[in-house]
């Protein structure tokens, strides 16, 4: 690869990014539209702030660099950056206009689609972002049941309903703090003692990195339907990624409702809210739940292109097998180094996850170095694998050598003791706390 780091090991230059920063930090408060893109994930002082442009699984930032990205923007990534079946069907119709004074016929076209390769999609929603349509879901089930409760598992956005679960709860009245419990994935006894008859819905993420146990979701799904209350599947890291069906199809379970967005348009900002016609038919008369951009067709003809070829090329099987490379080959390569005990990838194939040891030093400091090591050797990483259908071989094995270039200075940092001495940047800041599971 080409990154002008990797042969030399050194950090990148990012004097354009700093640049940049400095005068977003004067008007911009925070600077960052998404959390998991902003400078506390990523170490100040080494790592790039800005991108400028992406090609496939490669990104480069405002300054030059060039990097494997396994980020890729936080999900909606699927196929890679400026994927050309997809740019092409997106300047198609930009051609022809991008949004309209009545409907367009491409939100009958995407709902279509769905319809046939989503299990349970006997209806469908079309809005913009995730938690636009976890919240659609929640008011649907709130409708449906004539209950108030709401009981979640996983992260769910940032409307009231969810964030007031967590201690980024400024700004939301305790009594709508007080309609959302939380629960535990893989403890069914900690939804058991949640569920009451005034939980309207349970909506959880079907697996994040850990895999469901002894029936755990099929247990889920039995509680929730025996208490009346609805299950939402929030399959926005799920969805078209395990399967094409998503984790329905994946581990063979039906949810009232399933909720997508992220890997469904390879980047276009565009959500889908799926299931059961007489819950989601209540938006037709007195549920409200409407927005300007639902039908933008630039999002839709890209939903199109990338769900079709989703299917077609059968990118789910290829980003497992891809991904199952990288997992394994970080695994066998921490143990040759010995530093298994520190260090290891889980996770599903198509997504996993770098963890850390405490008892081997702080997390975030471990995780600060391995990224500042990483940047050097020109890999974009934020201790995750987010598969993409451009990553290729040659990626796999550049990523897998820094790894090997990378665990003998791990080792000697947690051997000193002192690991944060090793740091040439700042200490990442924590993503994000729950006050509860």
């Amino acid at each position: 690869m080409s990154n002008n780091t990797a042969s030399t090991h050194g950090l990148p230059k990012i004097s354009k990014s700093q640049e940049i920063l400095a005068k977003a930090q004067k008007i911009m408060h925070p600077v960052t539209q998404t959390l998991a893109k902003g400078p506390g994930q990523y170490s100040r002082g080494i790592a790039p702030v800005y991108l400028e442009r992406g090609k496939g699984s490669h990104v480069w930032d405002v300054d030059g660099n060039e990097f494997i990205d396994y980020n890729m923007a936080i999900g909606p990534i699927s196929l890679g950056y400026c994927y050309e079946k997809v740019d092409n069907a997106i300047k198609a119709q930009l051609e022809k206009g991008i949004t309209f004074s009545l409907m367009h016929r491409l939100e009958y076209e995407v709902c279509e689609l769905l319809h046939e390769v989503v299990p349970n999609a006997e209806s469908i929603r079309i809005s913009k972002t995730g938690c636009d349509v976890t919240t659609a879901a929640v008011r649907l089930s709130r409708a449906h049941t004539g209950r108030s409760k709401v009981v979640c598992c996983g992260y769910h956005g940032w409307h009231d309903w969810y964030i007031g679960t967590t201690l980024r709860n400024a700004g939301i009245p305790e009594e709508t703090r007080a309609l959302t419990k939380t629960f535990q994935y893989n403890n069914i006894e900690s939804l058991k003692a949640v569920l009451d008859k005034d939980v309207a819905c349970v909506i959880l993420e079907p697996y994040v990195f850990e895999a469901p146990k002894d029936g755990f979701l099929e247990e889920v799904a039995r509680l929730t339907k025996e208490n009346g209350s609805l299950l939402i599947f929030d399959e926005m890291w799920s969805g078209f990624r395990i399967a094409l069906g998503g984790a329905q199809e994946y581990f063979g379970i039906k949810a009232d409702l399933a909720c997508f967005s992220k890997a469904v348009a390879n980047g276009m900002p565009v959500s889908f809210l799926t299931g059961r016609k007489d819950v989601i038919s209540r938006g037709e008369q007195d549920v409200f739940i409407f927005t300007t951009f639902g039908g933008e067709a630039l999002s839709l003809a890209a939903s199109i292109a990338t769900i079709s070829e989703i299917k077609e090329k059968n990118v789910p099987a290829y980003l497992a097998a891809k991904g199952k490379i990288i997992k394994d080959g970080y695994n066998e390569r921490a143990a040759k180094a010995g530093v298994n005990d520190i260090t290891s990838c889980t996770g599903f194939d198509c997504r996993s996850i770098i963890n850390f040891n405490a008892t081997a030093g702080d997390p975030l400091v471990l995780k600060t170095l391995m990224q500042q090591e990483m940047i050097k050797r020109g890999v974009l990483w934020g201790g995750f694998h987010n598969m993409s259908f451009s990553h290729t071989d040659q990626d796999i094995q550049t990523t897998l050598n820094a790894y090997s270039e990378v665990f003998p200075i791990l080792k000697e940092a947690v051997a000193s003791g002192k690991p944060e001495t090793f740091l040439q940047g700042e200490v990442l800041e924590m993503v994000f706390r729950k006050t509860k599971y």
